[in-house]
Order: structure tokens, then C-alpha cells, then sequence
């Protein structure tokens, strides 16, 4: 048992710290890019921040108070996992879009409640997560299996 305690201990130790940021953070995104979900109503484009770094994938939407209807931000990943994102220190209500490799939208988590510290998950391996203003999704008819073109995804 004493074995095991201490390895769960150097394991903590030695696993990298989590990024954070604190509101007086300076977290640059650089100018917004062009992201177009094409759906079977037509294609929505966006100007979307990106979020490359995990400096700036910590900082996401915290700390803001609006957010225009075609505006949003992608999470970039290095290598595709199952992401989580939470609303902790985020005041706006978002639509957060799970989407893998190839641009297909997995899933959708509609309206995330600002503040909330429960985690919304993809629930499998994805690349990316966009969010965008809560209820974008459902007023555009954006749905999972849906197409986001961007130049993280070759297109």
C-alpha cells in the first residue's frame, strides 16, 4: 500500500502542470480567421479566433461578455483526443461543436451554461472543438455529421 501511495505521488509530480491563466492574463489570439460550417441549409461562416497554444486554449471565452452571431473561436489540437471543455469564468452561454480530423462535426453540447464547472465532453477522439455564440447552432440548423471547413483540417 505504501508502495503504491508514493508512485501515485511521483506520478502527480512528475505529470505537467495544467496551463492557467488569471484574468489579468495577456493572452494574444491574433486576428480572426475565416471558419464555414456547411450544412444541408447552406453554408455559415464565422470569423473565429484561434486557439493554438495551451495558453490560449486555457484562456478560451473567460473573461468576456459578448460575443457576435458569426463570430466564435477553434481549439486547435496537436493530436486528437477526447476533449472536455468547461464554462468556468465564462459569462456568455456557448454552443460548443466537437469535431473530428476530417471536419465532421461529432457532437454539439447546445447553450453550455455560463460558470458551470461540469465538464462537457466529446466522448470520443476528436481534433478540434469550436464554440460560438449559444444557440447558433439550433437558429443555423448546424448538426452533428455537419462539415466545418477551416485550414486546421486541409480544407
Amino acid at each position: 500500500m505504501k508502495r503504491l501511495f508514493l508512485t501515485a505521488i511521483f506520478a502527480l509530480a512528475a505529470a505537467p502542470a495544467l496551463a492557467q491563466t488569471a484574468q489579468d492574463d495577456m493572452v494574444e489570439f491574433g486576428d480572426p480567421v475565416p471558419l464555414t460550417i456547411q450544412s444541408e441549409n447552406g453554408e455559415h461562416v464565422f470569423m473565429v479566433e484561434e486557439a493554438k497554444t495551451l495558453d490560449q486554449q486555457a484562456r478560451g471565452m473567460m473573461w468576456r461578455d459578448a460575443m457576435g452571431d458569426d463570430e466564435g473561436m477553434i481549439f486547435e489540437f496537436d493530436e486528437p483526443k477526447i476533449s472536455t471543455i468547461w464554462m468556468k469564468n465564462t459569462a456568455i452561454p456557448l454552443d460548443i461543436l466537437f469535431v473530428r480530423s476530417n471536419g465532421k462535426i461529432l457532437k454539439i453540447e447546445h447553450m453550455a451554461q455560463p460558470y458551470k464547472l461540469r465538464s462537457a465532453s466529446s466522448e470520443a477522439v476528436v481534433a478540434s472543438v469550436v464554440e460560438l455564440k449559444g444557440g447558433r447552432a439550433l437558429e443555423l440548423g448546424i448538426k452533428p455529421g455537419d462539415i466545418v471547413v477551416h485550414p486546421f483540417f486541409g480544407s
